[in-house]
């Protein structure tokens, strides 16, 4: 069976990208065990984070040479906007407004890959910035399967059971699948095998930056 090129390039990156998958964090969100400061401080960041990335789809946008591809960054910025008001929910119940969130200090890891994200964007074409965007797009439709293997309903109470469905359920699946053929047809436009090996590295480094991103909120737990 062919693979596709975002399996093309989890494969050639498959270091960087168990890193980023099976962190400690997704580990310890999958078993429960996650303390609740690492993961309000990663929630806090993570809407600062998708602030970026909607700012990244609108240079998509400007980046698109036909209708389609406007469509798909359009389709991507409405799904940035939907996850933000699963933050704002979560946070919610920690008194958090927000105000409050958005004036949070961003820390250094959601500058590292917002900016990486961004620069990608603006130094190269749609396909570069797809490829950064891709393991944040559609890696978490990968953690949320894998953390709802037998379905959401099957997670009981479990305390993160709100954030997995989020990324488990049909319609964030869904859109991981509308990038992935989205992340084809680029491809079959504009990659040249010896471009291949160009975006595998980045690729590598944002599913590096992914980690450090998890890691951020286990460091925050322990202070």
């Amino acid at each position: 069976m062919t693979m596709d090129v975002f399996e093309r390039l989890k494969t050639e990156a498959a270091a960087d990208w168990q890193s980023y998958v099976d962190h400690d964090f997704v580990r310890q969100l999958e078993a429960g065990t996650l303390p609740q400061a690492a993961f309000r401080t990663y929630l806090v960041q993570d809407y600062l984070f998708l602030i970026q990335f909607a700012r990244a789809y609108a240079l998509a946008t400007y980046k698109s040479r036909t209708l389609a591809d406007m469509k798909a960054a359009q389709a991507g910025l409405a799904a940035i906007l939907g996850e933000m008001d699963l933050h704002v929910r979560l946070c919610g119940r920690w008194g958090l407004s927000p105000a409050n969130i958005e004036a949070a200090p961003e820390h250094q890891a959601t500058v590292a890959y917002t900016r990486f994200v961004l620069d990608c964007g603006a130094a190269g074409d749609l396909l570069d910035l797809h490829v950064a965007l891709a393991p944040c797009v559609i890696g978490y439709a990968e953690i949320g399967r894998n953390l709802a293997p037998n379905g959401i309903d099957a997670l009981g109470n479990h305390p993160y059971r709100e954030w997995i469905g989020e990324y488990a359920g049909e319609a964030y699946q869904e859109l991981a699948v509308s990038a992935r053929r989205h992340l084809d047809d680029l491809a079959a436009r504009a990659m040249t095998e010896r471009r291949f090996d160009e975006l595998a590295t980045l690729f590598g480094k944002a599913s590096r930056l992914e980690a450090d991103f998890w890691q951020m909120g286990l460091d925050a737990a322990d202070r």
